[in-house]
């Protein structure tokens, strides 16, 4: 049996280790490696315990292991194109990945005449009042994302009440009952210098810094949110979720398969 655990577990580490499972991602509970490997309860706690041991997840109480960084650069890894990663919220994102967050507001006030902003070539409106809030993002000590959000207070009244520190994203689905139909985002770089306007991250000499814009749809294509957000280039790493769907009925045309 003490093999079996360690086979196991070198076996979820390779999945780690190939990129299969993500810094962030939440390793199978003991129900789904018994379902999965039929094994015992103790064989699946001892495989857990064997991947936390070895540094490559951390187990919340109440929640799961989830995967751990191991990066050599130790680069946070950002998904666009994920209704999932944006459904975990940078929050959640950076604890289970084992670092302590914490957020300074720099503003959260109401807008009554709303917002625009332009993602994807495309504008988008956000009818007053909006809410709007602005923090920076720390992971440990080190500033990660500064952060502005803007949130239609039409589709969720007195959301203003809430901490910053939730998802967003899981408030619009539980509380307030809005099913996400699209995301879209635009990822651009600069050079931020000590001299930028508006730099507020803490470094003598120029970093790279991605700049994240990215709109929230709901029914009817009502804009929900609103974001701009400013990612610490050195410290950031980004993948995208492509899904390609195969469309028989073009298959001779040589289009056989169509990506969204």
């Amino acid at each position: 049996m003490g093999a079996k655990f360690i086979d196991l577990s070198e076996t979820i580490i390779e999945k780690i280790k190939s990129g299969e499972l993500l810094p962030g991602d939440k390793i199978p509970s003991e129900n789904e490696l018994i379902k999965k490997y039929k094994i015992s309860n103790t064989t699946a706690r001892k495989i857990l315990l064997e991947i936390e041991s070895k540094g490559w997840g951390r187990r919340i109480k109440g929640r799961g292991t989830f995967v751990l960084n191991r990066t050599a650069e130790h680069h946070l890894l950002r998904t666009l194109g994920s209704i999932d990663a944006t459904r975990r919220g940078f929050h959640d994102y950076l604890k289970a990945e084992g670092y302590a967050p914490k957020n300074i507001i720099l503003e959260k006030t109401i807008l009554k005449d709303g917002i625009s902003s332009e993602v994807s070539g495309k504008h988008y409106i956000i009818e007053g009042p909006v809410l709007k809030v602005h923090q920076l993002r720390y992971a440990d000590d080190d500033l990660m994302k500064d952060e502005v959000r803007y949130i239609s207070l039409n589709l969720c009244p007195r959301i203003d009440r809430l901490s910053t520190e939730i998802s967003y994203f899981k408030i619009y689905e539980s509380t307030y009952h809005l099913k996400i139909t699209d995301i879209k985002q635009t990822l651009s770089a600069e050079i931020f210098s000590k001299e930028t306007p508006n730099n507020n991250f803490d470094s003598a000499a120029p970093i790279p810094v991605f700049i994240l814009d990215s709109v929230l749809l709901c029914k009817s294509d009502q804009v929900l949110e609103l974001e701009r957000s400013y990612y610490r280039g050195d410290k950031y790493k980004f993948s995208i979720i492509v899904n390609p769907v195969y469309n028989e009925s073009a298959e001779g045309a040589g289009k056989g398969y169509k990506y969204k």
